[in-house]
């Protein structure tokens, strides 16, 4: 067996020695340390960080382009940007300009944004009709949610298109920015089932919407505090996104997991023969902000 001796070394060069080893300590605790991010806002493995993600967004916003609904995707480092059949090539690349294409991403879909309110069934309201949302109560006090924009065009609903039989009066909407509104019943004695509890929604979640317009379908929740610009320009924030279809008239209509209630239909594009993507409130940001409780 061979041995190893060991032989003296002079001050100087244990210095050097040492030197070198602290260099070689420095060297593996950098590597082991989390990626660091660059100047531009990238991460070692390739990834912005939060701060960049969301001066995209920003900029997205700021580019006034109508028609797009946008969110970010902190797993790929990138906003992404859906823009439907009305944004043509010079609004894309205006968006480009503005954001840099770096980390935008741009999927399109079809038909246009629109708030999904029409003439016609289900509640009616000033000339509209608009789908009730959920159920709730406060101090006893029964009321029922539905979308901001139906809010704002009616102050007194009723259950009939002849707008004869009185179903409930607004006490507050917000739209847009939010889009939500509190509806009190005119009637202890009206019917007001419940059977849900709100609850927020989680990509990749298997939903079902009703409307008063095409009934019940299902989809997926595709991504979650989207925001939408309407082809009329009215903004909105904090949107869960899906691929659910819907048409005119199913707005304010629930969105729903079995008995979690996740949200009331706001607006899309397309239809329910060809598809589409539509945009939900989160129905506990509306519970929140009028105080009141599903039951």
């Amino acid at each position: 067996m061979r041995t190893m001796r060991t032989t003296p070394t002079s001050p100087s060069r244990t210095r050097g020695r040492l030197l070198a080893v602290a260099v070689a300590l420095a060297a593996a605790t950098a590597l082991a340390a989390p990626s660091a991010v660059a100047a531009d806002g990238v991460a070692d493995d390739g990834v912005a960080d939060a701060g960049t993600l969301a001066q995209v967004s920003t900029a997205v916003e700021q580019a006034g382009v109508n028609g797009i609904a946008w969110h970010t995707d902190q797993a790929t480092g990138q906003v992404v940007v859906t823009a439907d059949s009305s944004v043509g090539p010079a609004a894309l690349a205006t968006l480009g300009k503005a954001a840099g294409t770096k980390h935008l991403k741009i999927e399109r879909t079809a038909g246009t944004f629109t708030p999904l309110l029409s003439a016609g069934a289900a509640i009616y309201g000033g000339g509209y009709r608009c789908s009730l949302g959920f159920n709730v109560v406060k101090g006893g006090v029964y009321y029922f949610l539905t979308a901001g924009h139906c809010g704002n065009i009616a102050s007194t609903w009723y259950s009939n298109s002849a707008q004869t039989t009185t179903l409930g009066s607004t006490v507050s909407s917000s739209f847009p920015g939010t889009d939500y509104a509190l509806v009190k019943y005119s009637s202890a004695s009206a019917s007001h089932p419940g059977g849900y509890s709100a609850a927020s929604a989680y990509v990749g979640e298997s939903v079902k919407r009703t409307g008063s317009t095409t009934g019940t379908h299902g989809g997926t929740v595709t991504a979650l505090n989207a925001t939408v610009r309407y082809s009329d320009g009215s903004t909105v924030r904090g949107l869960i996104q899906t691929n659910v279809c819907a048409e005119g008239g199913d707005s304010g209509g629930p969105l729903y997991d079995g008995t979690k209630a996740l949200g009331l239909t706001s607006g899309g594009s397309g239809n329910c023969t060809s598809g589409g993507t539509t945009f939900f409130q989160p129905v506990t940001a509306a519970a929140a902000a009028y105080g009141v409780s599903l039951y």
